[in-house]
């Protein structure tokens, strides 16, 4: 067959919608499994709530979600594997601690929160708690502020650590109720409780969660939630709001997260999800269990959250001139 040059260069202006077919046909998100990347160990309650947040959100993907433990630097380490990744496939929990403390804090972060990290929408936000031992024998908040005003750095608080919410917490504790707790600090809840219990430490400022099996028993008496509502765990404890400190309010959080390389629509499809997930009452009241209440939110109102709580927290630490050990 002889080829005109009208039949060449009608050939050559119909390649380019021949081709177009092969670029459209790149595979939809997901395309293989999914992964969460956890950033504290196996067990605790980020695990719970990554692991019961994957199972929800896989069928609704369409590929199993998988849950990946990478602890280290309080969650630091996590969130920059995520960054590192690059893959729209491989998620994580951004906490307090690594979106917003740890900035203000680590002299040099491995990612930039603002640049590397898409948030995508609030998981939970984890109830915290000013808890004496049962051994100090003071049984509500208004006693407790009187007896630490009149021994000024005698009574001892722990937390879970240098730098972290906890320690945070009992320095926004310590600023508006006008007190001086010395604190001592632990490496994790664990430790902390323990001595809690034994009436080595006279109180603690900690996720609920540690603590409810030690109030059930009495050997814990939580004098308030620093939260805005009363926890279920613990109808009885008055939220620090309603004691006149609106400003305790030291919420621990978890959001769920993509790389900033994400492209949007597996952003958009991956929010869906999550939060179609976060409708689920079996969720729900397994993160109720440990101290959790489920989040929600759009990608732009968790945005301007962790910004909102990089400042406050910062501010903190400037003020009571933090040092990580």
């Amino acid at each position: 067959m002889k080829l005109t040059r009208r039949g060449a260069a009608r050939g050559l202006a119909l390649a380019p919608l021949m081709a177009a077919p092969a670029v459209r046909a790149q595979p939809a998100f997901p395309s293989k499994p999914c992964t969460i990347v956890v950033p504290f160990p196996a067990g605790g309650p980020a695990d719970i709530f990554g692991r019961h947040l994957a199972e929800r959100m896989a069928p609704l993907l369409g590929q199993p979600v998988l849950v990946d433990n990478k602890s280290g630097a309080a969650g630091v380490t996590g969130v920059d594997y995520v960054v590192k990744a690059a893959d729209p496939h491989v998620m994580g929990l951004v906490s307090a601690s690594a979106g917003a403390i740890m900035p203000s804090l680590m002299p040099k972060m491995p990612y930039d929160p603002a640049r590397d990290i898409a948030p995508q929408i609030l998981v939970v936000r984890v109830q915290e708690v000013f808890a004496v031992s049962s051994k100090l024998g003071i049984g509500d908040l208004k006693t407790f502020l009187e007896k630490a005003k009149a021994n000024p750095g005698k009574l001892t608080c722990g937390s879970a650590g240098t730098g972290g919410i906890t320690h945070l917490a009992i320095e926004l504790f310590k600023r508006e109720t006008g007190t001086d707790l010395l604190h001592v600090p632990y490496r994790g809840a664990a430790p902390a409780t323990n001595d809690l219990l034994a009436g080595t430490v006279d109180t603690a400022l900690l996720d609920l969660s540690v603590l409810v099996p030690h109030v059930r028993s009495g050997a814990v008496k939580v004098l308030a939630v620093t939260s805005d509502a009363r926890s279920t765990l613990v109808p009885d404890a008055p939220t620090m709001r309603e004691m006149g400190y609106p400003r305790v309010n030291s919420d621990n959080w978890y959001a769920l997260l993509s790389p900033a390389s994400a492209p949007p629509e597996a952003r958009k499809k991956i929010h869906g999800a999550a939060a179609q997930a976060l409708t689920s009452k079996e969720l729900a009241e397994a993160f109720a269990a440990v101290g959790g209440v489920v989040g929600g939110g759009t990608s732009e109102q968790v945005r301007a959250f962790i910004v909102e709580e990089t400042e406050r927290w910062a501010a903190i630490i400037k003020q009571a001139n933090v040092k990580l050990e």
